[in-house]
This record gives structure tokens, sequence and C-alpha cells, in this order.
């Protein structure tokens, strides 16, 4: 069951009463990692549950905390279905590079196509932070570029550090 709530006439948030997420064990891997997590095509929610789901039984990484969901229009390419977006916490001994790898992989496992840049998607895992790294590569840039500009990632971190 969700709670739904407007915060605009394009914003609205979905908190999951019975699986909103934080993990009550201390974290056993090396470091943290803060991922964005989207998505537009199909019951992109339902999506997030199974994401969630598979990462819990991974022993690659710790499921630490997940927060609301925020439904938002698009920017870039605008003439597709409004996004829904999240935040998860995760635990991992992976080194930035071959985490993007991994997320990378799960976004194929839950058909991701990539056609072009801004396309509707089924599931799209971006890394926002990674500790306290700086990793600036033609692959990969930490923190996120324009992080701080997209209600689509500060709603949800709001939610995670309240």
């Amino acid at each position: 069951m969700y709670i739904k709530r407007k915060l605009n006439r394009s914003l609205e948030t979905f908190k999951n009463l019975r699986a909103d997420y934080k993990s009550s064990r201390k974290n056993s891997h090396r470091y943290i990692a803060t991922v964005g997590v989207g998505g537009n095509v199909g019951d992109v929610v339902r999506r997030f549950n199974r994401l969630y789901f598979y990462l819990k039984k991974d022993k690659r990484v710790e499921l630490l905390q997940t927060s609301l969901i925020l439904k938002n229009p698009p920017f870039g390419f605008v003439n597709q279905d409004d996004f829904f977006n999240s935040i998860i916490l995760l635990g991992t001994n992976m080194q930035p590079r071959v985490f993007l790898g991994y997320l990378m992989r799960l976004e194929k496992k839950f058909a991701r196509k990539r056609s072009f840049m801004n396309a509707p998607r089924t599931l799209d895992l971006d890394i926002i932070f990674f500790d306290n790294r700086v990793v600036k590569t033609p692959k990969l840039q930490i923190p996120h570029a324009k992080w701080f500009e997209r209600k689509s990632v500060l709603i949800p971190l709001m939610d995670i550090y309240r």
C-alpha cells in the first residue's frame, strides 16, 4: 500500500508503507554507494520492488536503505511518459568502475534498451555518490553531474537523510 502525496502540478511522491526499507544491520561492506533509480516504461513501481528484492539476495551488495518514489516529468526528450525516481543506498566492496559495470548488467537484466540519450527506459541506475570519492573519466563521473539541480535526485535524497 502506498501513500500518494501531490507536491505540485507535476510532482507526486509515493511512500510504500510495507516495503520502505532501512537495514537494521551494520554495513559489512567497505563502501556505501548512493544510487539513483529511475524508469518510465511499464509498471515501474513493481519493477523497483523486484529490484529491491533482487538486491537483498545478492551477496555482492547490501541494500541499506530505500527512499520514497517520486513521479516527475521527463527532461531532455520530453515527448514520453513521466518518470518514477528513487534513491537507494548500497554497501559494496566493488571499486567504482566495477560497480558501474555491475549496475549496467542489472539494467540489462531488467530489460533496459539504450536507443538514444534521455530515451524512455525500463530501468536507469546512476551512481550519485560513492563514499567520498571523486571520479572523472569519460565513462564515469562521481559525484553524478548536476545531481544538485535535479528534483528527481534531491527529493528522494531528502527522504533518505531526513
